[in-house]
């Protein structure tokens, strides 16, 4: 999206802070209404395939944004905030309250490594089909409408198959607490939330890590093409490479999930990740060709960085998934989108914007007369900073996580 904004609105790190900032809480938000409704009614089946429909259907409709001239700023950047905004309602339908709900509905002590992969590897593979084939749709001449019709095609189309596939025994048993304002609000009883101390130590490292996350992969692409000077479809390329070698790792971490060693996986995923971003802060211009797509020092940062990403979203999704309340997943899975996207987004988006402003590089566009900003490798220092102290929670976790395994096992 930040791509869309720096090629077709401007190149102002403050309108991807606002962009970013509106999906967050829309995101957010949905995920409770729509989680709660959930779990009033059991039917996951509505929420998956009716959000994916009308989320496809929006991202077309966001191609469309483009039309308008960039002389219309504030016109302009408002359509693309609200449109956004929309997108991002039907995925929390979609995806948050409705998939990852199911998901959790199903998961067993013996599937559990195999979901979490399977978690794991869903946005990496969203990244492929954005970066590569999205590079490809976009093209040299910069057509988003060709990417955003396409995408959203084929999100709508997979609403309509999950619709025809699935049957009733995908649902559960309804539970509902009184109104469904009543319960809607009971989630926000952090009396509860706070007696749960492995999830609740959990998710702050959770925030932590993902804030430091979005500090730099909301500027990649941009870092990508407008620093180092990769077309689009080359960026594409250069991201998709190594996340497809980095998926491999989903496979032995799998075992490792079904052995209980969630706490030092998250712990080995933010060392990996750190490593790759220091490497990748060093990289200028001048380091690379740009004629070239295979540059073995970029795509080992890149590597790196995807491995810990993929352990870290692997593991901790799965590992919260088991401390949920049986009773109130969906709301639950509300209070997984605050801190895994609504506290990310929202401070990561805002510390980039700084990052960019502050140290990034600047010139003054001749036609708007606006300065405009271009991230430079100083977005990769300041996630591995957060990122280094996303450790300090994940290894107060451990006393709390071989408590309670000891405890499963005595049972």
């Amino acid at each position: 999206m930040s791509n869309f904004v720096y090629a077709k609105v401007g190149k102002d790190p403050s309108l991807v802070t606002i962009l970013f900032i509106c999906s967050a809480v829309i995101t957010t938000f949905g995920t409770f209404i729509f989680g709660t409704w959930a779990d009033r009614t059991g039917n996951r089946r509505r929420l998956i395939s009716t959000g994916y429909i009308f989320w496809g259907f929006f991202t077309i409709v966001f191609s469309l944004t483009q039309f308008i001239s960039q002389d219309m700023y504030i016109l302009l950047a408002a359509a693309v905030i609200l449109v956004n905004a929309i997108m991002c309602l039907f995925c929390a339908m979609a995806n948050e309250a409705g998939y990852n709900i199911w998901i959790n509905d199903i998961m067993t002590d013996k599937n559990r490594g195999g979901i979490g992969a399977a978690l794991a590897l869903q946005p990496s593979i969203g990244t492929l089909l954005g970066t590569v084939f999205g590079g490809f749709l976009i093209g040299e001449d910069d057509n988003y409408m060709r990417l955003f019709v396409v995408m959203g095609a084929f999100v709508a189309a997979f609403g309509v198959i999950s619709l025809l596939k699935q049957n009733k025994n995908d649902d559960v048993i309804p539970v509902k607490k009184g109104s469904f304002v009543t319960q809607f609000f009971s989630v926000f009883n952090f009396k509860e939330f706070f007696k749960l101390k492995e999830l609740v130590i959990l998710h702050v490292g959770i925030a932590i890590f993902f804030v430091g996350y979005n500090v730099y992969f909301v500027y990649l692409g941009n870092y990508l093409i407008h620093y180092l000077g990769y077309t689009a479809d080359m960026m594409g390329i250069i991201q998709a490479g190594p996340m497809i070698l980095a998926m491999f790792t989903a496979i032995p971490i799998s075992i490792l999930i079904n052995k209980n060693k969630h706490a030092f996986i998250a712990i080995g995923a933010v060392v990996i990740n750190i490593i790759g971003l220091i490497m990748a802060s060093g990289i200028k211009p001048s380091d690379v060709d740009t004629t070239k797509i295979f540059d073995f020092y970029l795509w080992l940062c890149v590597f790196l960085v995807c491995v810990g990403c993929i352990a870290m979203i692997q593991t901790t999704k799965v590992w919260a998934k088991q401390l949920y309340p049986k009773d109130a997943k969906g709301q639950f899975e509300g209070i997984w989108t605050i801190f895994y996207l609504f506290i990310p987004k929202i401070f990561g988006s805002v510390i980039s914007e700084a990052v960019v402003k502050t140290s990034g590089e600047t010139f003054i566009d001749e036609v708007s007369g606006k300065m405009q900003y271009i991230p430079n490798g100083n977005i990769f220092i300041g996630g591995a900073v957060l990122l280094f102290i996303s450790l300090i929670p994940f290894i107060l976790t451990i006393r709390y996580y071989k408590k309670r395994i000891t405890a499963e096992k005595a049972v």
